[in-house]
Parts: C-alpha cells; structure tokens; sequence
C-alpha cells in the first residue's frame, strides 16, 4: 500500500495530456451529429491509454532515472550575490525534458522558480542561479523536486532530489575578502578608495636603505651617505598596534531601508571590512555596538581568531531600534577606552537638531579620541532633486528634499567646527568611504 501510495504521489499529468483528453471528449460530443467522429475518438482513446502505459513502463522502469544534488556554501553573505547549483544526472535511456522547482527560503518569497531543460541520456547538466539575501539570520531551503517527462510526454515523474537544508547568512564575507585582497596587492584605488600623500614624517622608522629614483630628497640620511659614498635614504612605516575602534549606533534611524538592507546592516558589513582593513595595516580592531543599551564589546586585537570573533558578534546583532543613548556611548568610551583610539562611529542624523541632542557626547569623546561620525546620505532625496517638476505638489517636495538636503551638509559643517570628523556617504559607498577616511587620517598622523 505504501510502494503504492509513493507510486501515486510521483504521477503527474502534463498539459499534452489534458488536451488530448479535451480534444477526445470534443469528438464524442460531435459524434451524435457525426457517428464516425465518434468511433475515431474510441480509437483514440485506446490509443491514449496504450501510450500512456507505455510512458509510465518507460519512466518507471529505472528506480533512479533522475539523481539531483544541491550545491550551496555553508555560510551566504549579507547582501552579496550568491551561488547556488543543483546538479542534475539523466539515467534514462532515452533522453527527457525536466523542470526543476527548488523550494527557496522563506525569505526571498520567490513563488515562481521554475527551471526548464533537457537531458541527453547519461548527461549530467548544473543549473546556476544566485541568490541575494538582505537579512542575517538562518535561511531554510526545502526540497529540490524534478519533473521528468519521456519523448512520449503523456506522464510525468516527480523526483525528489535534494533534501532540507539550513544556510546561515553572515554579514557580507566576500566584500571583505574583496577588500582584503586588493589591500594586500596595493589595488583599493580600483574599488574608489584613494591614494593619499603622505605629510611629514608622523611615522616609525623603520629602516635605511638605498636611494630609488622617486624617494622624497628630505629622507636621505646624509651621514649614511657619507660612510656608504652613495645615497641612502631612512625609510618609515606606519605606525602600528594604534587602536581603531568600529561602534555601530543599533537606534531607530538605522532601520531606514535602502535596497531591501537596512542602514544597520550596511554598517555592520562595513565595519567587518574595515576591522579586517585595519589589522591588515597592523593596527588592532575593537568593536562596540549600543542602543539604548551596551549590547557588544571587544578589546582590540588582532589575528585570524580575532576577526572570526568579530564575525560572530555582528552576526547576533539583533534591534528593538530604540532611541539611541549616547550618554551611555559616552559612559562606555571612558571606562573601556584607555588608549588614545580611532572610533569609527556608524550612526544617522537626519536633522542638525537631532544632532545636537547628541553633540556635546561626542565632543567629550572626541577630547580622548580621533572621533569620526559617518552617517548616511538620503540618496532618494537626490533622485527628487534631479527630477522635474510640472506641477505645485513636486515643487513643493522639492522645496523640502531641498531643505533635508541642505541640512545633511550642515551637519557635516557643525561637526566639523567642533573638531569631529564627518562622513557622509551613501550606503552603497559606505566601505569605501570608511576606507578612505581611515587611510586618510593614517596618512596625516592623526591616529
């Protein structure tokens, strides 16, 4: 009964089938007006269940006609396009045409995937395609179903191929190791980060060596010139183990949506890049994150398991998105944060009122630390302030994306008068922003 029931549940009448029944009963209907439209649609209808016993021998006569595995990394990354394949094997002799439904997580609410492909006898084909998830969290995919159908395609067999299975999304891995290869080959300015000149000599020495075409004259050692009888020249590096901390405000203006990701999530991403970034430049990377509470802390450090730390604190990151606290933010740098340190703050204003509310705790912080406040640019207030206007209603919501832009820039201004760094950038350039600014402050000797 059961061999029976799976039988049954594997059966599936394809749209061939249905109109040649349709086309059958149209027959015998006609066939009270034209007797021999009626005996051709007997005929037919022997001829129908003949083929169709036969397409069901043909399909149920191998037990694994069809074998099918999904493909997918353990970890998908936030934001990011990623692959997934479903290997498909045609042990027929004969070759079929199939579709492939892969049930997909809840997440994406993708209801129509539907793959159509034929198979060769004894082929094997991958079907690619690419998924892009805007949340952390787990992501539960279902089972892979094929439906196969022979030349004949009266009947059709439903395979099950792959089974349940459970994904992780982290923050976005693969920007990182993006990043992280082209610092390593000295090609960031490919991505928009920028090469800056470096000012004065706020830098450790590191060794002296010979002179190249293109060292700057002012570093020539002129009393190791004199004993080698040839130019030499000190060379510096960065200085390093300096403490670059990323603090991601977790309040309600982050919840702000752009492209299906929060601002909270673009930030978590870049801070991600920009810790890997910075241990790469051997400095030490921390971490805090607040809302209306301290949720995360990490001392910095450095090293493979460090980062692996900091992976596991940002993918837990979870938001009521309350107000924000940042007299707590305040309270938290003073007694956590002995060093001098970089704080990379990643937060949003919308007004200079509301950044006022905040001022006088970040200009406390910044008496201890090279403070940096990066929020984010309102990129559909631009696209408002580029369009036309034809009636009173869009110049009026002109007139205020005008406004709400212009108050974008003063924030930036009135944080800059009282010796905090701003950034303001689009969520889209949000790492290379960062990016920028950290090189940019290395460079100059401030941290």
């Amino acid at each position: 009964m059961d061999k029976l029931k799976e039988f049954m549940g594997g059966v599936f009448l394809p749209a061939r089938l249905l109109l040649v029944l349709i086309v059958i009963v149209a027959m015998m209907v006609a066939g009270y007006l034209l007797p021999f439209l009626y005996e051709l649609a007997v005929l037919l209808l022997w001829g129908t269940a003949a083929l169709t016993l036969i397409d069901l021998l043909l399909l149920y006569g191998v037990r694994e006609g069809i074998q099918a595995t999904r493909i997918v990394a353990e970890r998908f990354s936030n934001g990011d396009i990623n692959p997934v394949n479903v290997s498909v094997e045609n042990n027929y002799r004969f070759p079929v045409r199939a579709t492939l439904i892969d049930e997909l997580p809840a997440q994406f609410q993708i209801r129509d995937s539907k793959h159509r492909f034929s198979l060769s006898t004894g082929a094997v084909r991958t079907i690619r395609y690419d998924l892009r998830p805007t949340k952390r969290g787990d992501y539960g995919f279902g089972r892979s179903m094929i439906y196969v159908t022979s030349p004949i395609g009266l009947v059709q067999r439903r395979y099950i191929g792959a089974a349940e299975q459970n994904v992780v999304t982290y923050p976005s891995f693969l920007q990182m190791r993006r990043y992280e290869l082209l610092a390593i080959s000295n090609r960031l300015s490919e991505v928009g980060v920028k090469k800056v000149r470096r000012l004065g000599h706020s830098m450790e020495f590191d060794q002296i060596r010979q002179y190249v075409p293109g060292d700057d004259y002012r570093t020539i050692n002129w009393k190791a010139t004199a004993r080698a009888t040839e130019l030499m020249v000190n060379h510096y590096q960065d200085e390093r183990s300096q403490h670059v901390y990323a603090v991601i405000d977790k309040g309600r203006t982050m919840k702000s949506p752009f492209r299906g990701m929060t601002l909270l999530d673009y930030a978590i991403n870049a801070s991600l890049v920009i810790s890997n970034i910075a241990m790469l430049k051997y400095d030490k990377a921390g971490l805090l994150t607040f809302n209306d509470g301290t949720d995360a802390f990490l001392k910095p450090d450095r090293g493979g398991k460090h980062l692996n730390r900091i992976l596991e604190v940002l993918y837990n990151q979870t938001t009521t998105f309350r107000e924000s606290n940042f007299e707590l933010l305040f309270t938290m740098a003073r007694r956590s944060i002995h060093q001098r340190s970089l704080i990379l703050l990643f937060t949003n204003f919308d007004t200079v009122s509301s950044m006022r509310r905040s001022l006088d705790k970040l200009r406390a912080i910044a008496r201890n630390h090279v403070l940096v406040v990066i929020f984010f640019d309102n990129t559909e207030l631009l696209d408002v302030l580029e369009g036309e206007t034809e009636t009173v209603a869009e110049a009026y919501t002109k007139i205020i994306a005008e406004q709400f832009a212009f108050e974008k820039r003063e924030i930036v201004a009135e944080l800059e008068r009282h010796g905090i760094h701003a950034v303001l950038s689009a969520p889209e350039n949000l790492t290379v922003d960062t990016i920028n600014s950290y090189l940019r402050l290395k460079s100059h000797g401030i941290i």
